[in-house]
């Protein structure tokens, strides 16, 4: 009994046609039937019954169709693990972040994925969250972490809460602290502060432009436009005060003075988010669970 012969017998089964069976498992039709007949002889009886056209299953075809069903489904199912194990071994995963998270979540966790699995590329792509939405949603990305809420409706992702992470001030220590100075300063201690703010479509500018406009006031940027990289510099050289994530504070904070914001704070919620009509690759998948059981 040949692996093939049972495609086509379930093929046929299914069908009630030798034609559009052999049309179905891209096989002429002759060479279907003689496969057919093939496993007939094999197992010593016919497995259909040809009437005027019509073909039914004998009780031996009744008998032999669900077993082939499980043994086409068990063979399909071991070809599906062995290419999850391989796909373990090389392929890539693509990942969307927004810059801050690159730069204070991800390169621990990115590091322990790729001494587990080295032979994965790794493709990460920065963006506002708005941009990352759009390249999921056209394919471009299996996974990417986001900020809550998503800056448009998004019913064809799936997102699953990350983190929640809380903003504070960073500020040169050779300028004087922000506020009045004290350990903690409230969104209404910066007014009057000069604010180095991140360019448009960035989560951050958003985030800390509402909670000032909250506050009674319109912030005052002495610098606006700059990615994470370029804020923090332009901070350190004294041109301002920044709201930063602590995450991005606490890695890449060398030579700035970092004030907490006084409670109720300012915080964002981070999510990782996939397409929810397209299961990721295995390998995204196993970063996925990386990033959850961080």
């Amino acid at each position: 009994m040949q692996f093939q012969q049972l495609q086509y017998f379930v093929a046929v089964a299914e069908t009630r046609h030798f034609t559009r069976a052999a049309e179905l498992v891209h096989v002429a039709q002759p060479s279907l039937s003689q496969q057919i007949k093939a496993l007939e002889r094999e197992l010593g009886a016919d497995l259909f019954l040809r009437a005027r056209g019509n073909i039914t299953l004998t009780d031996a075809g009744e008998a032999l169709l669900p077993l082939a069903r499980r043994i086409l489904a068990d063979a399909d199912t071991a070809r599906h693990e062995v290419q999850e194990l391989v796909q373990l071994r090389r392929g890539r995963v693509r990942l969307g972040a927004t810059p801050s998270l690159c730069t204070g979540l991800l390169p621990d966790v990115l590091r322990a994925f790729h001494d587990r699995y080295p032979g994965i590329q790794l493709l990460i792509e920065e963006g506002g969250s708005h941009d990352l939405v759009r390249e999921l949603a056209r394919g471009a990305l299996d996974l990417a972490l986001v900020v809550l809420p998503l800056p448009t409706p998004a019913p064809a992702l799936t997102t699953v809460e990350l983190l929640r992470e809380d903003l504070v001030v960073v500020s040169s220590p050779e300028m004087p602290a922000p506020g009045r100075g004290g350990r903690a300063v409230d969104i209404a201690g910066l007014e009057g502060e000069r604010l180095v703010m991140f360019r448009h479509g960035y989560d951050l500018r958003e985030l800390t432009v509402a909670a000032c406009r909250s506050a009674g006031f319109e912030p005052d940027f002495a610098v606006e436009g700059g990615e994470m990289d370029a804020v923090l510099g332009f901070v350190r050289a004294g041109l301002g005060v920044a709201v930063v994530p602590r995450m991005v504070a606490t890695r890449s904070g060398h030579g700035l003075r970092v004030t907490p914001l006084a409670r109720p704070g300012l915080h964002r919620t981070i999510a990782l988010a996939h397409r929810s009509d397209v299961a990721p690759p295995r390998a995204a998948r196993e970063l996925q669970r990386m990033l959850l059981e961080r």
